[in-house]
């Protein structure tokens, strides 16, 4: 058994294809238009939102006469009118490493606008678990070690069926492995340290965000979201600039100006 706290790493955000771009920018006639955006994340729904009101320049349509000509000032017309359909368009890869399956339980109740896909303890053989523990146990050294030496009793377990299964033999068939490695998980606690892979589109976080980082919810979904916050509010200001951190029984909570847009 083992210490462990959550990490978050992004590991993938989008890129632009210039020259399908540009391509559709001269059937548009307008193939010197440019974003100052500073990373694909803003330009994409820049364009999708110009391309909703044919607002790349004024003229293009005879119903617009002035257009937004900033990135910056762009993006938060679209936050503050709440015209976040088009940041469905952009999408972050996150890895949440050394989470619970109580954190991945709870996560996975958010279905829209996001991906999922997590480590299988069908296939992965539990030998060495990793524990995080919530505050009110943390700070409690009688409860520290109830839970310290449940686990190690739940991991002495799982050593001892893989070797009553002679899992580690050789020639063991990797189907006999998965048949008995499925059946020991479900002696496995539900705190046990894991990793899942989380692709979630800007409209998407930008909410559970604001749910996730509240004073309810469930301490490790604190934990795991305030990183969250933390790389997507300095990597990408223009769409996640509007929230405001607020200290809250020791954790930030991120309420934005504009909420659900």
């Amino acid at each position: 058994m083992h210490a462990v706290e959550p990490k978050v790493f992004l590991i993938g955000e989008p890129s632009i294809d210039r020259a399908g771009l540009d391509a559709y920018l001269a059937h548009l006639g307008i193939a010197d238009w440019e974003s100052d955006a500073p990373t694909a994340m803003d330009e994409l729904p820049e364009i999708f939102g110009r391309l909703c009101y044919r607002s790349f320049e004024p003229g293009l349509n005879a119903n617009v006469t002035s257009v937004r000509e900033h990135n910056v000032d762009y993006l938060a017309n679209i936050i503050s009118s709440g015209h976040g359909a088009v940041l469905e368009h952009v999408t972050m890869n996150f890895v949440f490493a050394d989470v619970s399956r109580v954190f991945t339980h709870e996560l996975v109740r958010h279905r829209i606008g996001v991906a999922i896909s997590q480590e299988s303890l069908r296939y992965v053989r539990l030998t060495d678990l990793g524990q995080w523990l919530p505050t009110v146990i943390r700070d409690d050294a009688e409860a520290v070690v109830m839970f310290k030496e449940t686990f190690e009793l739940l991991e002495g377990l799982q050593l001892k069926l893989a070797a009553h299964f002679k899992l580690d033999d050789p020639g063991v068939p990797f189907e006999w492995k998965k048949k008995v490695t499925s059946a020991m998980r479900r002696i496995a606690p539900i705190g046990l340290a894991t990793t899942i892979g989380w692709s979630v589109n800007v409209r998407a976080l930008r909410w559970i965000l604001e749910l996730r980082t509240a004073k309810v919810t469930e301490e490790e979904m604190r934990v795991v979201f305030g990183k969250v916050a933390e790389i997507v509010i300095g990597r990408y200001p223009y769409l996640f600039g509007d929230f405001t951190p607020n200290m809250v029984d020791g954790y930030l909570h991120y309420v934005p100006k504009y909420s659900k847009i």
